[in-house]
Protein backbone atom coordinates (compact mmCIF):
# COMPACT_ATOMS: atom_id res chain seq x y z
CA UNK A 1 0.00 0.00 0.00
CA UNK A 2 0.96 3.61 -1.05
CA UNK A 3 -0.12 5.55 2.04
CA UNK A 4 1.60 9.06 2.48
CA UNK A 5 3.55 8.60 -0.68
CA UNK A 6 3.99 11.60 -2.99
CA UNK A 7 3.63 11.71 -6.49
CA UNK A 8 3.26 9.72 -9.37
CA UNK A 9 6.13 7.05 -10.31
CA UNK A 10 4.13 6.77 -13.82
CA UNK A 11 5.46 3.32 -14.36
CA UNK A 12 9.25 4.85 -14.41
CA UNK A 13 12.33 4.68 -12.55
CA UNK A 14 13.36 7.65 -10.22
CA UNK A 15 16.15 8.83 -13.18
CA UNK A 16 14.11 8.17 -15.67
CA UNK A 17 11.25 10.37 -14.32
CA UNK A 18 13.25 13.17 -13.77
CA UNK A 19 14.41 13.39 -17.53
CA UNK A 20 10.23 12.84 -17.92
CA UNK A 21 10.01 15.89 -16.23
CA UNK A 22 12.83 17.94 -17.77
CA UNK A 23 11.97 17.35 -21.04
CA UNK A 24 8.50 18.36 -20.62
CA UNK A 25 9.39 21.57 -18.69
CA UNK A 26 11.72 22.21 -21.73
CA UNK A 27 8.79 22.15 -24.21
CA UNK A 28 6.20 23.49 -22.26
CA UNK A 29 8.33 26.60 -21.63
CA UNK A 30 9.53 26.59 -25.47
CA UNK A 31 6.05 26.20 -27.18
CA UNK A 32 3.79 27.78 -24.10
CA UNK A 33 1.36 24.50 -24.31
CA UNK A 34 1.71 20.60 -24.08
CA UNK A 35 -0.45 17.76 -25.04
CA UNK A 36 0.64 14.56 -22.55
CA UNK A 37 -1.15 12.42 -20.54
CA UNK A 38 -3.42 13.32 -17.59
CA UNK A 39 -0.93 12.22 -14.99
CA UNK A 40 2.17 13.68 -16.72
CA UNK A 41 0.48 16.67 -16.45
CA UNK A 42 -0.32 16.78 -12.85
CA UNK A 43 3.13 15.91 -12.14
CA UNK A 44 4.71 18.04 -14.34
CA UNK A 45 2.41 21.59 -13.41
CA UNK A 46 4.06 22.02 -10.07
CA UNK A 47 6.99 21.18 -11.20
CA UNK A 48 7.38 23.89 -13.92
CA UNK A 49 5.53 26.45 -11.64
CA UNK A 50 8.38 26.38 -9.07
CA UNK A 51 10.75 27.27 -11.80
CA UNK A 52 8.98 30.38 -12.98
CA UNK A 53 9.07 31.14 -9.34
CA UNK A 54 12.80 31.25 -9.16
CA UNK A 55 13.00 33.05 -12.49
CA UNK A 56 10.57 35.75 -10.95
CA UNK A 57 12.39 35.63 -8.05
CA UNK A 58 15.87 36.38 -9.86
CA UNK A 59 13.89 39.28 -11.77
CA UNK A 60 12.82 40.79 -8.68
CA UNK A 61 16.24 40.67 -7.11
CA UNK A 62 17.91 42.11 -10.41
CA UNK A 63 15.63 45.32 -10.31
CA UNK A 64 15.61 45.58 -6.61
CA UNK A 65 19.32 45.43 -6.70
CA UNK A 66 19.57 42.68 -4.25
CA UNK A 67 22.47 41.25 -5.81
CA UNK A 68 26.23 40.77 -4.50
CA UNK A 69 28.45 43.77 -5.77
CA UNK A 70 29.63 43.64 -9.08
CA UNK A 71 26.33 41.41 -10.80
CA UNK A 72 23.86 42.84 -12.65
CA UNK A 73 22.45 39.18 -13.22
CA UNK A 74 21.04 36.53 -10.91
CA UNK A 75 23.56 33.60 -11.96
CA UNK A 76 22.45 31.74 -8.69
CA UNK A 77 18.97 31.40 -9.59
CA UNK A 78 19.91 30.33 -12.90
CA UNK A 79 22.44 28.04 -12.63
CA UNK A 80 19.77 26.19 -10.22
CA UNK A 81 17.00 26.57 -12.99
CA UNK A 82 19.60 25.22 -15.61
CA UNK A 83 20.37 22.09 -14.24
CA UNK A 84 16.78 21.49 -15.28
CA UNK A 85 16.35 23.42 -18.37
CA UNK A 86 19.28 22.58 -20.19
CA UNK A 87 18.49 24.34 -23.47
CA UNK A 88 20.14 27.74 -23.29
CA UNK A 89 17.37 29.21 -25.69
CA UNK A 90 14.39 28.65 -23.43
CA UNK A 91 16.13 29.12 -20.54
CA UNK A 92 16.92 32.68 -22.10
CA UNK A 93 13.24 32.24 -22.89
CA UNK A 94 11.78 31.62 -19.70
CA UNK A 95 14.33 34.63 -17.86
CA UNK A 96 13.52 37.35 -20.20
CA UNK A 97 9.99 37.00 -21.42
CA UNK A 98 7.95 34.60 -19.00
CA UNK A 99 8.98 35.62 -16.13
CA UNK A 100 8.34 39.26 -16.48
CA UNK A 101 4.88 38.64 -17.79
CA UNK A 102 3.41 36.41 -14.81
CA UNK A 103 5.65 39.17 -12.41
CA UNK A 104 2.18 39.97 -10.73
CA UNK A 105 0.56 36.64 -10.80
CA UNK A 106 0.89 35.15 -7.03
CA UNK A 107 1.15 31.65 -8.16
CA UNK A 108 -0.88 29.29 -10.82
CA UNK A 109 0.93 29.46 -14.17
CA UNK A 110 -0.58 26.40 -15.50
CA UNK A 111 -3.82 25.44 -16.69
CA UNK A 112 -4.65 21.73 -16.99
CA UNK A 113 -7.64 21.09 -19.60
CA UNK A 114 -8.94 17.35 -20.04
CA UNK A 115 -9.33 16.15 -23.36
CA UNK A 116 -10.85 12.79 -22.95
CA UNK A 117 -9.31 9.29 -23.64
CA UNK A 118 -7.38 8.77 -26.75
CA UNK A 119 -7.39 6.58 -29.00
CA UNK A 120 -5.44 3.25 -29.11
CA UNK A 121 -4.89 2.80 -25.22
CA UNK A 122 -7.48 4.78 -23.76
CA UNK A 123 -5.42 6.87 -21.65
CA UNK A 124 -6.27 9.99 -20.28
CA UNK A 125 -5.06 13.44 -22.74
CA UNK A 126 -5.11 16.56 -21.31
CA UNK A 127 -3.25 19.91 -22.21
CA UNK A 128 -0.99 21.96 -20.04
CA UNK A 129 -0.58 25.50 -20.67
CA UNK A 130 0.70 28.35 -20.01
CA UNK A 131 -2.07 30.92 -18.22
CA UNK A 132 -0.60 33.85 -19.77
CA UNK A 133 -0.50 32.40 -23.52
CA UNK A 134 -3.92 31.78 -23.62
CA UNK A 135 -5.81 34.92 -22.28
CA UNK A 136 -8.81 34.82 -25.07
CA UNK A 137 -9.43 31.35 -22.69
CA UNK A 138 -9.36 33.26 -18.99
CA UNK A 139 -12.41 33.73 -16.81
CA UNK A 140 -16.28 32.53 -17.98
CA UNK A 141 -18.06 32.62 -21.10
CA UNK A 142 -21.72 32.75 -21.39
CA UNK A 143 -23.66 30.15 -22.83
CA UNK A 144 -25.32 33.39 -25.51
CA UNK A 145 -22.43 34.53 -26.58
CA UNK A 146 -21.57 31.51 -28.05
CA UNK A 147 -25.03 30.81 -29.11
CA UNK A 148 -24.69 34.12 -30.74
CA UNK A 149 -21.27 33.89 -32.43
CA UNK A 150 -22.93 30.09 -33.60
CA UNK A 151 -26.09 32.20 -34.96
CA UNK A 152 -23.47 34.75 -36.51
CA UNK A 153 -21.24 31.80 -38.55
CA UNK A 154 -24.45 30.05 -39.50
CA UNK A 155 -25.83 33.27 -41.04
CA UNK A 156 -22.43 34.32 -43.14
CA UNK A 157 -22.75 30.87 -44.04
CA UNK A 158 -26.40 30.99 -45.50
CA UNK A 159 -25.35 34.04 -47.24
CA UNK A 160 -22.73 32.81 -48.58
CA UNK A 161 -24.48 29.57 -50.18
CA UNK A 162 -27.45 32.35 -51.48
CA UNK A 163 -24.53 34.31 -53.12
CA UNK A 164 -23.73 31.06 -54.87
CA UNK A 165 -27.14 30.12 -55.75
CA UNK A 166 -27.79 33.66 -57.23
CA UNK A 167 -24.68 33.53 -59.03
CA UNK A 168 -25.47 30.72 -60.20
CA UNK A 169 -28.78 31.96 -61.78
CA UNK A 170 -27.32 34.67 -63.20
CA UNK A 171 -24.72 32.54 -65.25
CA UNK A 172 -27.63 30.65 -66.44
CA UNK A 173 -30.03 33.38 -67.67
CA UNK A 174 -27.05 34.76 -69.78
CA UNK A 175 -26.64 31.58 -71.15
CA UNK A 176 -29.57 31.05 -71.88
CA UNK A 177 -29.71 34.87 -73.42
CA UNK A 178 -26.99 34.30 -75.42
CA UNK A 179 -28.10 30.90 -77.21
CA UNK A 180 -31.06 32.38 -78.11
CA UNK A 181 -29.19 35.28 -80.02
CA UNK A 182 -27.21 32.59 -81.43
CA UNK A 183 -30.33 31.05 -82.72
CA UNK A 184 -31.76 33.56 -84.27
CA UNK A 185 -28.79 34.95 -85.76
CA UNK A 186 -28.29 31.86 -87.69
CA UNK A 187 -31.92 31.93 -88.49
CA UNK A 188 -31.69 35.14 -89.94
CA UNK A 189 -28.86 33.90 -91.79
CA UNK A 190 -30.34 31.19 -93.55
CA UNK A 191 -33.52 33.24 -94.28
CA UNK A 192 -31.18 35.77 -96.34
CA UNK A 193 -29.46 32.58 -97.74
CA UNK A 194 -32.89 31.56 -99.05
CA UNK A 195 -34.08 35.09 -100.39
CA UNK A 196 -30.89 35.52 -102.65
CA UNK A 197 -31.33 32.00 -104.05
CA UNK A 198 -34.79 32.80 -104.98
CA UNK A 199 -33.95 36.41 -106.06
CA UNK A 200 -30.69 34.64 -108.40
CA UNK A 201 -33.16 31.80 -109.92
CA UNK A 202 -35.78 34.57 -110.89
CA UNK A 203 -33.70 36.72 -112.68
CA UNK A 204 -32.22 33.55 -114.39
CA UNK A 205 -35.56 32.89 -115.73
CA UNK A 206 -37.07 36.11 -116.93
CA UNK A 207 -34.78 36.37 -120.06
CA UNK A 208 -35.72 32.94 -120.97
CA UNK A 209 -39.33 33.87 -120.67
CA UNK A 210 -39.56 36.85 -123.32
CA UNK A 211 -37.55 35.17 -125.71
CA UNK A 212 -40.07 32.34 -125.48
CA UNK A 213 -42.94 35.22 -126.01
CA UNK A 214 -40.90 36.98 -129.16
CA UNK A 215 -40.75 33.59 -130.78
CA UNK A 216 -44.66 32.97 -130.40
CA UNK A 217 -45.44 36.65 -131.59
CA UNK A 218 -43.05 36.09 -134.59
CA UNK A 219 -44.87 32.65 -135.89
CA UNK A 220 -48.59 34.25 -135.25
CA UNK A 221 -47.53 37.53 -137.68
CA UNK A 222 -46.10 34.66 -140.22
CA UNK A 223 -49.42 32.69 -140.23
Amino acid sequence: MRHQVRGRKLNRTASHRKALLKNLATSLFEHKHVKTTLAKAKELRPYAEQLITKAKKAMQNEKGGLLPEGQKVDIHNRRIVGRDIRNKAVLQELFDTIAPLVEERPGGYCRITKLGTRRGDGGEAAIIELVDWSAPQDGTVSLKARKKAMAKKAESKKKGKRAKKAEAAEVQEAEVVESKVTEEKVIAEVQEDTMAETEEEVVDETPETTEEIKDEEKEEEKS
